[in-house]
């Protein structure tokens, strides 16, 4: 792995972590009553977005960050979507 790659790396790494505080305490109290359901919609399709690129360029950071990242937006949505407490 060169420099270029370990910064993406470390990058992706960071923003995608950034989910795990928000899901965990959503999945622990089931409430996402004060979270906005846009920014979560728009933050699993752009994630979505950027794993079809990955896929297609064949980019092993972005596809990794971005399953991670849609599965715990995704989480999050969900629980926005059926719960909404």
């Amino acid at each position: 792995m060169n420099w270029t790659e370990s910064i993406g790396f470390i990058a992706a790494s960071l923003t995608t972590a950034s989910f795990v505080p928000q899901a965990w305490k959503i999945i622990r109290h089931r409430k996402v009553k004060d979270l906005s359901f846009t920014m979560y919609a728009m933050m699993f399709a752009g994630q979505g977005g950027w794993l079809i690129y990955g896929l297609l360029i064949q980019d092993f950071p972005l596809i990794v960050a971005n399953i991670i990242g849609c599965s715990l937006t995704g989480t999050i949505l969900a629980f926005k979507i059926f719960i909404n407490e």
